[in-house]
C-alpha cells in the first residue's frame, strides 16, 4: 500500500490523544494495542523515506566497432 503523510499525521494524532482508533477518510482502524499502532507508525515512516529515496541511475555503454 501506498502510504501518504496524512496517514502519518492521524496516527502520530491517535497516538498523541492515547486512542488505539485512526480515521482515515471515510474508514477506521482499531488497533489491539498501543504498541501495534507504534509499529504500524514505523512502518509507514520507513515506507515514506523509502519512497522519497533517490533511485540510483545505471548507465551502459556499448562500442560495435573495432577501435583504433
Amino acid at each position: 500500500m501506498a502510504f501518504t503523510q496524512k496517514h502519518l499525521d492521524a496516527v502520530e494524532e491517535a497516538i498523541a490523544r492515547g486512542e488505539k482508533v485512526v480515521r482515515y477518510a471515510d474508514r477506521n482502524v482499531e488497533y489491539r494495542t498501543v504498541d501495534e499502532l507504534l509499529q504500524a507508525r514505523d512502518q509507514i515512516r520507513t515506507s515514506l523515506l523509502n519512497s522519497a529515496a533517490p533511485r540510483s541511475r545505471v548507465v551502459r555503454l556499448y562500442h560495435g566497432g573495432k577501435g583504433l
